[in-house]
């Protein structure tokens, strides 16, 4: 049963990493703890196969407690994994300095952490394993004083056949630097027969870079006398392909306890790498366009913050969708919509720098990051070659489309100091190109805020005038020419605000049909004008056609028919048989 350690002064991230490592793999047993001096007291006395802790804790960072750790009785190769918020290099150095496996940048991506977990801990198993059959063999030396001689042969033989099968690269090499061991993948990576290689140097295993590298560590080793814990490195294939391993280094020690040699093992996480980067990208990327996505752009936009406050620069947003686009879904199909999306995805591409990044955000939304902005005619100059990509035909299968798109700009840091204030006020600029007439842009202004909040109040407001029956009905006549009586009237919408003040249907009607309470008001008022018809007919005036108007959307959301002849029928009303003729 493998033992993780978590180690975070905050709640819920200790809670987050402790079931992602419980789900590593069955029957792991996982400790959480939120003080690393307490952490340090009980690993004292129990040794983990793998520790993740966060670099800001109390009392001590994560660079100080892995230093630490690495102080106590078995805990020199155990691999640690340490969490940072922080971008600069030094906190990543320092951490590895202190004795760190690997670290991983917050916010962590857990597909990601879950692969580094499982192969650190796949790395602690194989070192476990060899350090059993190396104590298992070193036993049956002891217990067989008779024929030590030609029990140490058999373990030595026995061994070397256990180390070969172990896939991974094992060398040993002297405190001169001369290869004294090497297991049988490792010849097979450099394509020679193991005892070749005997008696050469670092250099010649692992080539001028990384030998050079490797020898100098040795010598480390051999005057620290301590190993070193598991690091990253690149080396080249027979085939010239780069590959990724995971390398551990340890000393050798004599009877008496001296170091005679260095011990490196190298495991091969080549696939780990691939998969990592294909979960990575899988993570940031849309799948439909292959566009970065709303994630990735806004981890786009906050390092273009931080470049931006140190160079006194500016950048902007430019954030639009596609004009008509739901219309083309919805009579050629989602299979055109998707093909659609994905030529406008590669028009977008060819239209920016390569400094910028273009984002899907979802359904036919898009953005693109522009940075070195100079002036406001940058943004304007960039989105009128957006307008411009956009205007020629799409044409797939012999079916012709025409779209554009509606704009809005805003510009760091002159219209927001991070991801969500530019998002909201380029958002809040493109609906003004909307309202505008569409096809066309618009850099974000202040008043467009105010606007906003007006029109928020303004919906709130009307659904609390539904609630409480604060609409009316004004009738105007409508009298027969030739005989100057009245024959009808039409139903007109007013809203009676509840402080007395009478609002006209030009103010409210617009932002109804947005919004879709324009169908809830039409019901109202189908059912309130039957109700009016009827009372007048009850009175004993004449009966009169009543005329009520209608939204569009009525006809698309409900079933007018059976509307009307509802509330004829709730109202007491007669229809009024009439034709044309």
């Amino acid at each position: 049963m493998a033992l993780i350690c978590i180690l975070d002064d905050r709640v819920t991230n200790r809670n987050i990493f402790a079931r992602l490592a419980a789900t590593i793999e069955p029957d792991v047993d996982v400790r959480a703890f939120g003080n690393p001096l307490e952490a340090l007291a009980w690993m004292a006395d129990n040794t983990p196969d793998l520790v993740v802790t966060d670099f800001k804790m109390p009392d001590i960072d994560g660079a100080e407690f892995t230093r630490r750790f690495r102080q106590l009785a078995g805990c020199d190769d155990v691999p640690v994994v340490v969490l940072t918020v922080y971008e600069e290099r030094s906190f990543r150095l320092s951490a590895l300095e202190a004795g760190a496996t690997d670290f991983l940048q917050s916010p962590v991506d857990h597909h990601e952490f879950l692969t580094r977990a499982r192969n650190l801990l796949k790395m602690r198993r194989q070192q476990l394993l060899i350090a059993s059959r190396a104590m298992t063999l070193e036993h049956e030396l002891r217990t067989s004083e008779q024929s030590r001689a030609q029990a140490l042969r058999d373990s030595t033989e026995r061994l070397a056949q256990v180390i070969d099968t172990v896939p991974a690269m094992i060398s040993a090499a002297d405190r001169q630097g001369r290869c004294i061991f090497v297991n049988a993948h490792q010849a097979a990576v450099k394509g020679v027969e193991a005892a070749d290689l005997l008696g050469r140097t670092a250099v010649d295993l692992f080539g001028e870079e990384q030998g050079v590298r490797s020898a100098a560590l040795d010598r480390l080793i051999c005057e620290s006398g301590t190993g070193l814990p598991s690091f990253e490195e690149e080396i080249t294939g027979l085939d010239g392909e780069t590959r990724y391993v995971l390398t551990t280094k340890a000393p050798l020690r004599d009877a008496n306890g001296e170091i005679v040699a260095v011990l490196t093992t190298s495991l091969d996480i080549t696939d780990r790498r691939r998969a990592e980067r294909h979960l990575r990208h899988l993570a940031h990327h849309d799948t439909l366009t292959d566009l970065p996505n709303r994630a990735l752009l806004h981890e786009r936009v906050r390092h273009e913050i931080a470049q931006a406050r140190r160079s006194d620069r500016k950048f902007a947003l430019h954030l639009f969708d596609l004009d008509r686009f739901k219309g083309i879904n919805d009579v050629l199909g989602h299979h055109f919509g998707d093909r659609l999306l994905r030529a406008v995805a590669d028009r977008l591409r060819a239209t920016v720098r390569e400094s910028d990044t273009v984002a899907r955000l979802g359904g036919d939304e898009f953005a693109i990051l522009q940075s070195n902005v100079a002036t406001p005619e940058d943004t304007a100059e960039l989105a009128r070659r957006i307008r411009e990509a956009l205007s020629a035909p799409f044409r797939f299968d012999g079916e012709e489309v025409l779209t554009s798109a509606s704009i809005g700009i805003a510009i760091f840091p002159d219209n927001g100091f991070d991801v969500d204030d530019l998002l909201k006020n380029a958002d809040l600029a493109m609906y003004r190109a909307k309202a505008d007439g569409r096809d066309g842009f618009r850099a974000f202004a202040a008043d467009m805020d105010t606007n906003a909040r007006a029109i928020t109040v303004l919906e709130s407001d009307l659904r609390r005038a539904l609630s409480r029956n604060e609409f009316e009905l004004h009738y105007q006549p409508q009298v027969a020419l030739s005989t100057g009586q009245i024959v009808g009237a039409e139903a007109l919408i007013r809203w009676r605000r509840e402080n007395g003040d009478l609002v006209s249907p030009g103010e409210f009607l617009p932002r109804a049909e947005e919004n879709g309470l324009i169908v809830p008001i039409n019901n109202w008022v189908l059912r309130e004008a039957c109700q009016q018809a009827a009372a007048w007919s009850s009175e004993g005036l004449p009966r009169l056609r009543v005329a009520v108007n209608l939204s569009g959307m009525q006809f698309i959301k409900t079933d007018v028919e059976a509307l009307v002849l509802e509330a004829l029928e709730e109202s007491g009303s007669r229809p009024i048989a009439w034709s044309s003729s």
